[in-house]
């Protein structure tokens, strides 16, 4: 019979009962990472829906989380106690040197429970404009808007933001509780046009936009903003203004869009305006600044010269 292994020669993690804890909980660790992924890939091959994918795979992963601090806790619970005090001194320390992770930390608590915003939403964070696609405990991440490119298109950027930016500056929500904005056109009319066809035109394009069940839709979201804030009632429909400067008459179209459709509506507003205002004839034109250089008229000059001799020809006008 083999002679078992004598004290000296055991591994040591046999023999160190705390490095033998820390090397469980490394298992530990090890397996709820494997299971989250697993369940995560799992996840995006079932689920074809965009929100509740994301979703899903955020609860896997919290959940993982909790199993894995529960799995340690179990492992340490013998020590708990002495490590109370040690926890303690240190943290002051941690504390300071972490202030901007325990503020990351806490703005994402903020997100999560405040409703400053959600996957999805169109937001404005430290002056950066996007779309959230992803709330991590410490980052936002945003797939950013604008910058090099005009309007509300993808630059094709994914920005980073720490969540410890909520409590810095403001928090800009273009789609949050109401999903709408009101934008304008400016359209300039040269005097002595039809301004009364010119408004009739620009209320009949209004009106396009404003279909039965999209303006019913926006009363909807907009009576909900009344019931939870102290709001004044605003009117959803399209309004016709008139402006008179002193190069032409200035109408304005104010109207509500879609906050992801805002750039496709005005472009199509653009289009109908023109086309309509083309069909007019010259009864509405659009104005312009036009600046109209005058050519000076040619100047001659005539030199008298001294009379000539007799016998002399006479010399030519000079120029």
């Amino acid at each position: 019979m083999a002679a078992s292994p004598s004290p000296a020669t055991a591994p040591a993690w046999t023999s160190d009962p705390l490095l033998a804890k820390f090397m469980a909980a490394g298992l530990v660790l090890l397996a709820v990472t494997l299971l989250i992924r697993i369940s995560q890939a799992s996840l995006t091959r079932y689920l074809r829906d965009n929100d509740t994918r994301y979703y899903a795979r955020k609860l896997v992963a919290l959940s993982g989380y909790f199993l894995a601090l529960v799995g340690i806790t179990v492992i340490f619970k013998d020590r708990l106690g002495g490590l109370t005090v040690a926890i303690g001194v240190a943290g002051a320390g941690i504390a300071f040197a972490l202030q901007e992770v325990i503020g990351s930390v806490a703005g994402w608590i903020a997100i999560s429970f405040g409703g400053f915003y959600a996957p999805g939403d169109r937001v404005q964070l430290g002056g950066i404009k996007g779309d959230v696609i992803d709330i991590g405990i410490l980052r936002t991440t945003l797939m950013e808007l604008g910058e090099w490119v005009n309007s509300d298109l993808y630059s094709g950027r994914i920005v980073r933001i720490a969540n410890s930016f909520v409590f810095k500056s403001p928090v800009f929500n273009y789609s949050g509780d109401f999903p709408f904005l009101w934008d304008e056109l400016r359209i300039p009319v040269t005097y002595g046009g039809d301004h009364r066809l010119a408004r009739r035109i620009l209320e009949e394009i209004g009106a396009e936009i404003a279909t039965e069940q999209f303006t019913a839709t926006v009363r909807s979201a907009w009576r909900q903003m009344l019931q939870k804030y102290l709001l004044e009632n605003a009117g959803v429909e399209p309004q016709v203004t008139l402006v008179l400067t002193d190069n032409w008459m200035e109408f304005t179209l104010r109207y509500v869009v879609d906050v992801k459709s805002r750039r496709s509506t005005k472009d199509h507003l653009y289009q109908r305006i023109l086309e309509a205002f083309e069909a007019s004839g010259d009864r509405v034109q659009i104005a312009s600044s036009t600046f109209h250089l005058v050519q000076a008229p040619p100047l001659r000059v005539h030199l008298e010269g001294p009379p000539p001799a007799p016998g002399e020809r006479p010399s030519a006008p000079g120029l």
